[in-house]
């Protein structure tokens, strides 16, 4: 009964962190991509796209997460891109780089804080991506 409920509490939490940091952006493109070009690790010429499509990426990974549709995968979607962002982050902070990390809105400079809350909510992320459905596993252990 706990997994369930730790599984559900995962999804609904990574749905809504993907959801609202992509709103934010979708509403702010222009804001996003000057924190994208803050963390100087991205071709001048790819800031602008990625600012117009990653926060969609990030709706749909939200939505999906929520509906449930091949959970795994797209939690493991999920996982790899906040490991792309944790590796970003840590790389622009080591490097002493003062970017605005982008992530829920903008104004919020990278610090070993920031990079600690993307580890965090790696974990859920890491947990759906590696768990069997909870349907699945009470299925499998009613029949033992």
């Amino acid at each position: 009964m706990a997994v369930r409920i730790f599984h559900w509490l995962s999804r609904v939490l990574l749905a809504g962190v993907f959801l609202y940091s992509g709103w934010v952006k979708v509403r702010a493109p222009l804001q996003f991509a000057a924190a994208i070009s803050g963390y100087q690790i991205v071709p001048t010429r790819l800031i602008l796209p990625l600012a117009d499509y990653l926060p969609w990426v990030e709706i749909a990974l939200g939505v999906l997460v929520l509906a449930g549709w091949k959970l795994r995968w797209v939690a493991a979607g999920a996982a790899a891109l906040l490991g792309i962002f944790i590796v970003i982050q840590t790389s622009t902070y080591l490097r002493g780089i003062e970017a605005d990390c982008g992530c829920f809105g903008f104004g919020e400079r990278i610090s070993p804080l920031t990079i600690a809350r993307d580890g965090l909510l790696l974990l859920p992320a890491l947990f759906l991506a590696l768990q069997r459905s909870p349907a699945s596993s009470t299925a499998s252990s009613s029949r033992k």
